[in-house]
């Protein structure tokens, strides 16, 4: 702030802080079709086109696994970005706090079991990748009373390490780069791994937290 009345700046008052004036629309307009909505719904509505483009022709069709890349790559990118607009103009909604997980895990699993249907992808892999996600998405909200557990370091770095590795599996890649991807999806299994055993960690820790100080609220001695 100046401190300078808009009267002595030349009666047009002070220049709004950058993204001052759409984040004050943002609060009084958050609704269902806000723009990080928008993007989960389009997730959405991507995977079962990218369904129908990998397995197009009995999933063995460079050019269509390429336009089925172009959709997953599409997919992860509006993750990225519908959390960040949603969180830095206060967007966030029911329905995104609901749709957003889901769009995220239908995208990714759609994925996983197609290029295991397709005999790209061991079952195990899209199993343990699969298992993890949906129960640390449990695990979540089951102690979402105590506390919510942040996303880690760690975390962000399996996301990214998942989606690079699967991006790699869809297109029909050969030779080194086909090499490449495996170690690539080596280290996001592992990842997946050591960040679950992280996160039951913490939730474990949480829990015993929220329920010490719900009994320590309940002592009348206290």
């Amino acid at each position: 702030m100046t401190g300078v009345p808009a009267s002595t700046a030349g009666g047009t008052g002070r220049a709004p802080a950058p993204g001052g004036k759409l984040g004050a629309a943002a609060v009084n307009q958050a609704s269902l079709w806000n723009i990080a909505n928008i993007l989960t719904m389009l997730r959405l509505v991507l995977v079962p086109g990218f369904v129908m483009l990998l397995l197009a022709d009995g999933g063995y069709d460079p050019a269509m696994r390429a336009w089925a890349w172009a959709a997953f790559a599409v997919a992860m990118i509006t993750d990225i970005f519908d959390g960040h607009l949603a969180r830095t103009y206060n967007l966030v909604t029911d329905f995104g706090k609901i749709a957003d997980p889901i769009a995220d895990k239908a995208i990714m699993g759609a994925a996983l079991i197609c290029l295991s249907y397709l005999g790209d992808l061991p079952w195990w892999v899209t199993g343990v990748i699969l298992f993890r996600e949906l129960g640390i998405t449990l695990m979540r909200f089951w102690v979402i009373r105590h506390g919510v557990i942040p996303a880690s370091r760690g975390g962000k770095l399996k996301t990214l390490a998942q989606g690079t590795a699967t991006g790699m599996y869809v297109l029909a890649l050969t030779g080194p780069l086909a090499t490449l991807r495996f170690w690539v999806m080596a280290i996001a299994v592992v990842l997946t791994v050591v960040t679950a055993i992280d996160y039951v960690r913490q939730a474990i820790v949480l829990r015993r937290q929220g329920l010490a100080a719900r009994r320590a609220s309940q002592d009348p001695a206290s």
